[in-house]
């Protein structure tokens, strides 16, 4: 055996003793969330037009079909599941009607739905002002003031929590309160929410009753988002992941409402001020919870980083979307209509609002084992072998 190939040899023997003793650590994961992780949970919302159940979705996932994720291909979830040696966890209304559900919940369940906000009120800024291009990609016809209603149709967080609580109830009954507990407290964590709330707030045209200052909107959510994770840590949680959210006005249909093309900067100033408190909700419940553990990742800074260095990441371009139509591919949304780019991996940007699957990757790449600039107070690998 040549040099070159004993030390392949023990390197690939190393990476998969390591990823094994990740998995050890982290039975699960259980993700909550909006379309950044949805895994297909929109698909079974019959009555919702917020899917990505169609192509041009999906194009560079295995088998090129649309699996309900907003993304060319996997999204940040599989990414995730990846760099911890677990399978993806499933969306769980596809585990609803499983025989064995103790087995199905064990292995992890993902709630996240696209649409999904903070707030039960919030809007789905993905599918603003794109009703009639998605009626006529699918032939549907909707009475007039119902679509509206429609596109907000999604799983709320409230609701994903409401879910979990099954889930905790179901390991409880077949494993008993102990051995539940055990498996929870290893278990990870994701929260990946809160861009569409800025999203649907800094909507342009929006109508309807006065909205309160940014300041106060901003408030609402951080203190909405702290009782709704200590809603997930009473049932159980002890490692979470935070996702920060992006900075929202760089996406391709924020620029749209720039008449010189750059950033929404108010979206972005309040985006980031939301961060800021949600940082100082972690600190805080850390301090009062001494077993809570968690693992905090500034997105926005790490899509900033993307946006002004697209070349030192492999990217060329970073304000249209890459499958769309119109002004920056932002004015109509990923539908059977629009066009894609032949070029994925150079774009930062999938559709109006989503990232590409490269951008994904490189994201879980950074909060996995990234420095401290970027996700704190430890990374996740750090983070599930607490």
């Amino acid at each position: 055996m040549s040099q070159h190939l004993y030390l392949l040899c023990c390197f690939l023997s190393f990476s998969l003793l390591f990823i094994s003793s990740i998995s050890q650590a982290v039975p699960a994961a259980y993700v909550f969330g909006d379309s950044l992780v949805d895994v297909g949970n929109n698909n079974y919302l019959l009555l919702s037009l917020a899917k990505a159940n169609f192509p041009h979705n999906g194009v560079d996932f295995p088998g090129s079909k649309p699996t309900g994720r907003f993304s060319n291909g996997k999204n940040a979830a599989d990414f995730l599941a990846m760099k911890l040696g677990i399978p993806t966890s499933p969306p769980y209304l596809s585990l609803v009607a499983a025989v064995n559900k103790r087995e199905a919940f064990l292995k992890g369940v993902s709630f996240a739905s696209g649409g999904a906000g903070i707030l039960d009120e919030t809007s789905v800024g993905f599918l603003e002002g794109t009703v009639t291009g998605i009626l006529n990609a699918t032939g549907l016809e909707i009475l007039d003031g119902t679509a509206d209603e429609l596109l907000r149709r999604s799983i709320t967080l409230h609701q994903q929590i409401e879910y979990f609580s099954i889930v905790q109830r179901e390991l409880v009954r077949q494993q008993g309160t102990k051995a539940a507990q055990t498996h929870l407290s290893k278990s990870l964590f994701a929260i990946v929410i809160g861009s569409n709330d800025i999203l649907g707030y800094f909507k342009s045209g929006t109508t309807g009753p006065p909205k309160s200052n940014p300041q106060q909107f901003v408030d609402s959510l951080i203190l909405t988002l702290k009782v709704q994770l200590k809603k997930i840590y009473d049932l159980g949680a002890r490692k979470f992941f935070v996702a920060g959210i992006t900075a929202v006005g760089c996406c391709p249909s924020q620029r749209n409402q720039n008449k010189t093309g750059g950033c929404n900067e108010e979206a972005n100033h309040w985006s980031g001020r939301l961060n800021e408190g949600v940082k100082s909700i972690l600190q805080g419940m850390q301090s009062e919870l001494l077993d809570l553990k968690y693992s905090y990742s500034d997105t926005y800074g790490i899509l900033l980083q993307l946006i002004q260095k697209p070349s030192n990441y492999g990217f060329v371009e970073v304000k249209s979307a890459c499958c769309g139509l119109g002004k920056n591919n932002a004015e109509v949304p990923c539908i059977p209509i629009s066009k894609y780019c032949s070029n994925r991996r150079d774009h930062i940007f999938w559709d109006l609002y989503h990232p590409t699957e490269a951008v994904s990757s490189k994201f879980v790449d950074t909060i996995f084992d990234g420095p401290t600039q970027y996700v704190f107070p430890v990374n996740v690998k750090q983070l599930v072998t607490m």
